[in-house]
């Protein structure tokens, strides 16, 4: 994708990391030091000047699991109540038994089932679109 967030269209430009390991979905509760604190989610975070899609979503996995990525592709985008643009990635762990929170942006990690995401109380509702999108076949994620 060539595209950056210096585009005029969108005001905040972010990045999900959808980690599938059937049927466990990777999932974040956020610290309390960042937007939306407490709140559970997909990891990821926001798209910096100059950088593509690509590069913000590995280097945010990095950065919030020290976790290193291979991207899969592009699955999914809708926009946040507040106007922030979401490209949904999946992407495969190179090692999931290295993960490992930096507690200034994660305070938990936790392997979920849809059913399980969903009842969680802090969800983001973008999430939810996401999965609900998801169960309906509307998105399609490649197993590991």
């Amino acid at each position: 994708m060539n595209s950056t967030p210096d585009s005029p269209k969108w005001p905040r430009w972010g990045v999900i990391a959808v980690v599938y390991q059937p049927p466990h979905f990777l999932v974040i509760r956020r610290s309390e030091q960042v937007r939306a604190p407490g709140a559970f989610c997909f990891p990821g975070g926001g798209v910096e000047k100059g950088e593509t899609e690509e590069i913000a979503l590995a280097r945010e996995m990095e950065e919030e699991l020290s976790a290193s990525i291979q991207i899969v592709g592009r699955v999914w985008e809708n926009q946040t109540p507040s106007g922030t643009r979401l490209g949904w990635w999946q992407a495969h762990l190179r090692d999931a038994a290295q993960l490992q929170a930096n507690p200034a942006e994660v305070a938990e990690i936790h392997w979920l089932t849809v059913p399980e995401i969903l009842d969680l109380p802090d969800l983001l509702p973008t999430n939810r679109d996401f999965l609900a999108g998801f169960e309906a076949g509307n998105i399609q994620l490649k197993s590991n």
